[in-house]
Parts: structure tokens; sequence; C-alpha cells
């Protein structure tokens, strides 16, 4: 219980992140390097290859507790100083993580009440890492204790520039009792009493009442949708919580020169992302990505973007990418087309990050990831993904300066609802998971959100993320809200006002149908939208494929097509710009607009197909001026933009095919800067398969 206090207190303190500088004055490029899995003899050669080729950077220690504390208050430092004394002489920098992630096996023998329980009697056994509940007692004293020596003994040291905490943190599906006392304990702060709770949750429904907080069941067999949305919204509170604390901890050693990150993966839902790196510098995220013909280059897009805009545009780190291959087993081995290792790097920085580190340097002899190969294969010598790496950083060494700190500028934002995401698993409308469970599939993310997305990124259209808890919609012409299914009033009616004071949304079916506590809302749908969309409805209907009457958005017959969900509109103010070709449904139109106050707000009542879907955001940048020469360079041609730090415009083009590709330059005259060479308006490009062209235009030709 101590432990536990002393965390509650850490999280009240005021607390700023420190004046560490979240600018650099060049790229880091780099890798993670594991040198205890290696012969002690490696060391040197590792280091020369690393210079021979340009790597300016490493990231060491994340999984080594074991290491560091062989024994229970035994701690062994020299075998890492020895790695990041010789890295800091070889003048490459080094990133260390503090080793929570990975317990060491006598921490669980001594206390096996820090391994994971998961719902319906399941619990986590040792032989894995992130098998811990991150709010264990013991686990935080140990993990203090650890964190605390290795700053006492690495934070002076000039070689080290910046510190991770943990690793690709999540809540991991804890269910152990003393989460779900933390659990009752946070109901108790934010609903008051039992009865308020019975009221907000409804939980009269099958007489679920309770009459204190000890009747509280554990979430193992729960069905009502207000306990499931605030049991994740806890395991979110939990994960900051834990994050925020390692930062705390750490910055009390740090000088201001070093910064305090964590490496956020962006498939990952079950996280605060805001709340947690409130107390870090930057961010940093792990992206993994398709390969061949099967890299698209979106993956790196939305992590991107996502993660830039959760911390307002600051710029993040990849901690974490493709090297060669990727996998648990060698199902899926897929080395890299010659070219896109590099095109990926340049994807990285185009998108705003500053830093490219592989996973990893070498490629491991044993071990569940012997598949997910380094930089070097397992002979560890030299090979053809050493030699892209090396043409990339001798390229990044002359001309990193340009490029780093890229900031941008977009006119449009899409909005992201981790409680819309939660809900929509709870209750799938997409005929996925069971009728209680979650579906587990994201379908939100993975499909409403992505799509909108994907269609911008190929499109070359610049896109933010904005999020509930602290959307600055005026920033921005267009906002695209996909399904908004749990929402506050005070957040519906700030997108109305917005809407009405002149801004554009187009929004998605089922927004505002329930509130902030998965309560249905016990009037007209959509609720405190419904003078913002012009429209109300009282019916809903799943269904599997139709078309939309007379292809009024030009897309074709085998395009013209919507699916999955529709409801009933009936419009008062909106105008109609789709109804279904269907005998009964035909009457409600599928898609709206209105025109409200001094904007509009279009309304998609149905899923929609890619096609569809790209008319419509590509028709509504047009209506609203600001589709630019971007647009007219489709896919597999991708281009991103952004002014530097002599305030110059960077844009970057990447070619995503096997073939050979050109385009008309549509901007000012500048200087493409691998190459050198001066590039005029109009002037004709040839881009080779996997390549990039970097064109700097100076500020006073813009």
């Amino acid at each position: 219980m101590k432990y536990k206090l002393l965390l509650s207190l850490l999280l009240l303190m005021p607390f700023t992140a420190g004046k560490a500088q979240s600018r650099f004055d060049n790229i880091l490029y780099g890798v993670a390097y594991y040198h205890e899995y290696m012969p002690s003899e490696r060391l040197d050669e590792d280091i020369r290859l690393m210079k021979d080729a340009g790597i300016s950077v490493v990231r060491v220690g994340e999984s080594t507790w074991s290491l560091f504390e062989p024994g229970e208050g035994e701690f062994e430092f020299a075998w890492m100083d020895r790695i990041i004394d010789k890295m800091h002489a070889a003048g490459i920098k080094v990133i260390l993580g503090t080793p929570t992630y990975s317990i060491p096996a006598w921490l669980w023998n001594k206390h096996p009440e820090v391994l994971l329980s998961y719902q319906k009697g399941e619990r986590a056994y040792y032989g894995i890492r992130q098998n811990m509940n991150i709010t264990s007692p013991a686990y935080l004293f140990y993990c203090e204790r650890i964190i605390r020596k290795m700053m006492e003994h690495y934070a002076s040291h000039p070689g080290i520039v910046g510190f991770q905490v943990d690793n690709e943190t999540t809540a991991r599906d804890v269910n152990n009792y003393d989460f779900n006392v933390g659990f009752r304990s946070y109901l108790k702060n934010k609903f008051g009493t039992p009865e308020n709770l019975n009221k907000i949750w409804g939980l009269q429904y099958w007489g679920m009442n309770i009459g204190s907080w000890d009747e509280l069941a554990p979430r193992d067999g729960i069905t009502n949708t207000g306990y499931k949305l605030e049991w994740e919204r806890f395991n979110r509170k939990a994960v900051a919580d834990f994050l925020k604390w390692q930062s705390q901890i750490v910055s009390e050693y740090k000088r201001d020169d070093q910064f305090v990150m964590q490496c956020f993966m962006p498939a990952v839902q079950d996280v605060d992302q805001i709340e947690s790196s409130k107390y870090m510098d930057m961010l940093a995220v792990n992206v993994y990505h398709g390969q061949q013909d099967q890299l698209t280059g979106n993956e790196i897009a939305f992590a991107g973007d996502y993660f830039r805009s959760v911390k307002n545009g600051l710029n993040y780190l990849i901690t974490e990418t493709n090297a060669q291959t990727i996998g648990w087993n060698s199902r899926i081995q897929q080395p890299p087309y010659p070219g896109q290792l590099r095109q990926n790097v340049y994807a990285h920085l185009g998108s705003g990050a500053n830093m490219v580190e592989y996973w990893h340097w070498h490629s491991i002899h044993y071990g569940q990831e012997t598949y997910w190969k380094g930089v070097l294969s397992h002979d560890l010598q030299p090979n053809r993904a050493y030699a892209e790496v090396t043409k990339t950083a001798q390229e990044l060494k002359r001309i990193g300066k340009k490029l780093v700190n890229l900031k941008k500028e977009n006119k449009v934002a899409i909005l992201f609802s981790h409680d819309s995401n939660e809900a929509l698993n709870f209750m799938p409308f997409d005929q996925g998971g069971s009728a209680w469970e979650s579906s587990g599939n994201d379908f939100y993310r993975n499909n409403l959100v992505a799509q909108f997305h994907r269609i911008l990124y190929r499109n070359n259209v610049g896109v933010d993320f904005v999020f509930p808890e602290n959307a600055n919609l005026n920033k921005y012409e267009l906002v695209i809200i996909p399904s908004l299914y749990i929402a506050s009033d005070e957040l519906l009616n700030r997108i109305s006002d917005y809407v009405r004071n002149g801004g554009h949304v187009i929004m998605q079916f089922k927004s505002g149908f329930c509130d902030e506590n998965s309560m249905v809302r016990p009037v007209m749908a959509p609720g405190p939208l419904r003078e913002a969309c012009g429209f109300y409805y009282q019916e809903f209907t799943n269904f599997t494929s139709m078309a939309l009457k007379d292809d009024p958005f030009g897309v074709g017959a085998q395009d013209n097509k919507v699916n999955t969900w529709a409801e009933y509109l009936i419009y008062d103010k909106a105008e109609p710009l789709a109804f279904y070709d269907h005998p009964y449904f035909g009457e409600y139109p599928a898609i709206t607009r209105n025109n409200y106050g001094k904007g509009g707000l279009l309304y998609e009542g149905c899923m929609v197909s890619d096609a569809i879907q790209e008319k419509i955001i590509l028709n509504e940048l047009e209506k609203l001026n600001i589709k630019s020469a971007d647009q007219d360079i489709r896919w597999p041609l991708i281009t991103k933009s952004g002014k530097n730090d002599e305030n110059n415009t960077i844009r970057y083009y990447y070619n995503y095919s096997s073939e050979l590709k050109e385009l008309v330059y549509p901007y000012g005259g500048g200087k493409e800067l691998i190459s050198g060479k001066r590039v005029d308006n109009r002037q004709k490009l040839q881009i080779a398969p996997w390549d990039v062209l970097i064109i700097e235009e100076v500020a006073s030709q813009n």
C-alpha cells in the first residue's frame, strides 16, 4: 500500500516537462542495439560497421532488467557502461530505456502476484514479456528502485541524449484484484454514490442495481455497456498514470538537454496517448508495415499524422520499423525490394519524424523473434540492407539539416474518439463479435477512420487528427467525423457551433446516438446535432449491399454501392445528395448536406464505397476552394510537404510502384536536394521505382 500511495501522490504533484530540446539539429538515423544477445567480442566490430554506415543513434536497454539487477538488490552496470562509453567515443548517440516491460525471473518467483490475471480465471505465466500488472504495488516498488538506480548512474553520461520509459505500454487486459479495487475507487470519485451509478448506467435493467460499492461485480461477466465503456477508460487511465509516474521519476534526474519519451504502437487503442505523454518531451512510435508489393506508405502516414497531432504538431521519433523481414515465425518473410528501405525513411521524415531507427541492428539467433530480422542478417555480415542503410545515412548527413523539424499546416482534420471505438466494439453493427462481448476488431479505427485517412492519403491531402479532449476545430476548413457514437452534449454543441460559425464537416452515421455514458439519448436522433444536420431519424437497418439511385457520384456500377448500415433520414432543411435504389428504403436519403449558419454539414447515413467516399471528399475540397495541385497527382505517386527551419517549403514525391513514373512539377522553382539539380515550374520529372524526390523551395519564391 505504501507504493500505491506514493504513486497517487506523485501524480498529484505539479509538474512540467523539462527543458529538453524538442527541435533537433539534424535527423537521427539508427537502430535498436542489443549487444547482450551477442558474443562480447562483437561490440567493436558492430561499432565499426555502424560508423562506416553512418549510424548516428542507438536505442538500448529496454528489456534488460535481469542484467541490471540479476538478483534482488544486486545491481550491475559495467556491462552497459562498456557499450555506452564505446558508442559515445565513436560519436554515436544513445537513447536508454527503463527496463520495466520485461521482469526478471527472481521477481515473479518472489512475487507471483505481479503476473496478470485475466477475465474468467485465466492468468499470465512467466516466459514472455509484458505479462505483469502495471498497477501491482510490488511491481511498482521494484520498478521505482531500478529506475532510480539507473538514473543515478546514467543521467550524467554525455553520450545519452534521451530516455525511453517502459516500452509499448498497454493495460494488457489486466483483471487483477487490486486493479478491480482501483476501479471501484475510480467510480466512487466519478459518480459519488451507488444510487447515482444505478441511474447513469441503467442498472435497474435485469435488476442489477447495487446498494453498496462492495456489490459491484468484476468485469468478467458484465453486459452493461456503461460499465464496459468506463472499464476501458480506466484501463487507459492506468496506462497514463504508469507512464506519467515513470516520466516524472526520470525527469527528476535527466539533464535539460536530454529528453524523455515512450514508444507507442499505432494500432493499439487502449492507451490515452495525450494524457500518457503529458510529462514527455516528445513521442516515439513503432511502425511496421507490408513490404514488396504490399508497401503503400499508408501505415507510415497514419502513424505520423496521428502521433504528430497528439503533441499538437510536435515532431516525433520512429523507434522501431522494418529493417529486413518481420514476424514471430517465418510465414511472412518478405525482404524489401531495392529502394524500399531508403524510401521508407523519407516517408517517415515527410510525415514529421525527426528520427528513424530500425528494429534492430542484428538478427537474433534464438528466441521468439528469430525471424524478425535486423539490418544485418544472422551471418552478421554487410549485405544489401546494410548497403541501402549506408546510402541513406550518407544522404541524411548531407541534407538532413534541410529536413529536420518539418512543420505542417493542414486544412483538414479527422476527429478520433477512443470512446466510440470501444463502444462500437461492444455494440457492433457490422455483424461481427458476439452479442455482448467486444469483437476486438476495432471496426471504428480499422474500417471507418482508416477509410477516410486512406483516401486522403492516396489523394495527397494533408491531414491532422483532433480528439474530443482538446479538439480545436477552428484551425481547420474541413473536419471529418467518423461515427461519433459516444459524445457528450458539450462536444456535440462544439461541433454545431463550429459549423454555424463557418466550419465544414463530413459526418458519418451513428454520430450523437449515445451520450458519454453509453446511454442512448431519449430524444429524436441525432439529438443535439439535429439542427446542424437538418434531419431526424427514428429507424435504421442492417443490410449487405445496395446501389444508390442514378449513380449520383458518377463512379460506375461496380463502385456505386453502399453497405452494412443505413439510417432512415427524414430531412426538413437538409438537401438530399443521394437516395437508395431500393423499393422500400428509396424514400430516404442516403447522404445529405445542410447549410447551417455560415458553414455546412454533409452527413453519410450509411457506409459508402471507397470510390464514393473519394468523390465526396474531393467535391468538398473543391467546394471549399482548398483543393490544390497535389490532388492532381494520384496514387501510386504520393506527395507530402511542410516548412523547414529556414521557412522554406520541402516537397517530397514518392513512387510506390515498380514502374518509372512521371509528373509535371506544379510549384515554384527550387532544388532537388538529393541530386542537387535545379527544378522549375512545369518541369517534367521522373521518379524511379520505389524512389523519392525532395524539392526545397526558397521562401522568397513561394
